[in-house]
């Protein structure tokens, strides 16, 4: 009997054990999930959320950080120009216009950011100010929108949409974005609406730290009409993006 006690009770010491290391286990995996997981979502892909705008900051010549719009003449080039000169720029240079953050902290991307009913004032000041606050240009404010039916042509425009891939390199489309001014609406996106990259308008492009979440964008879009009928838009925007 006293055998018997001995081997039941070992028997019971070990199936006590084996569950001990089986709960053990499962938790060591749990925990390997979601690491990977978590590293899988900063290395890049669609990135949903908010680009937040770092502010332009002006030196004597242009802008020397941050965020900043500048345009180009008909027939020049982003590379050497000729530019256009803003007589309300802070910039020492004035074909350089350092932009500030708006309401929302900058563009947020899978959904719109649209302007305003009305889209201006009396004076024809753009009233958009969710993405940039309105920027003097020439005495009128311009301000940017993004909008699910491109006011200039008409045309439905998707969603901004940015993606990383692998190395940080960024990449999409920004069709939707327009600049309000002076009681005039221009498509400023890339592509544009109908999807072509004509004249100086270049896609977007730029870089982006999963680690630290800090990007810059790049792109640029001829104007189709209008006083400013073949100049082109050169946006840099710089910041940190926040996943929505």
């Amino acid at each position: 009997m006293r055998s018997h006690s001995r081997w039941a009770a070992l028997v019971a010491l070990l199936a006590a054990l084996v569950l001990v290391a089986a709960a053990c286990g499962n938790d060591d995996d749990s925990s390997g999930d979601d690491t990977s997981e978590s590293t899988d979502q900063g290395a890049g892909g669609d990135l949903v959320g908010t680009f937040e705008i770092t502010a332009g900051e002006c030196a004597d010549a242009g802008v020397t950080a941050g965020s900043y719009f500048r345009m180009v003449q008909s027939g020049g080039t982003q590379e050497d120009g000729p530019f256009i000169d803003n007589a309300d720029s802070t910039c020492g240079d004035t074909t350089w216009t350092a932009l500030a953050p708006g309401t929302d902290g900058g563009l947020v991307t899978g959904e719109y950011q649209p302007a305003p009913d009305p889209a201006f004032d009396e004076a024809g000041n753009g009233l958009a100010a969710a993405i940039f606050e309105p920027v003097p240009f020439f005495a009128v404010g311009f301000a940017v929108a993004t909008n699910s039916t491109d006011p200039q042509s008409g045309t439905e425009a998707p969603a901004p949409a940015l993606s990383a891939d692998d190395s940080g390199a960024l990449s999409g489309d920004v069709s939707a974005v327009g600049v309000d001014w002076n009681d005039q609406s221009f498509n400023q996106g890339a592509p544009k609406p109908d999807g072509s990259l004509s004249g100086g308008t270049t896609a977007p492009s730029g870089t982006y730290d999963a680690d630290t979440g800090a990007y810059t964008l790049d792109w640029a879009s001829q104007i189709v009409g209008g006083p400013f009928d073949g100049f082109t838009g050169v946006w840099h925007l710089e910041g940190t993006f926040t996943a929505s």
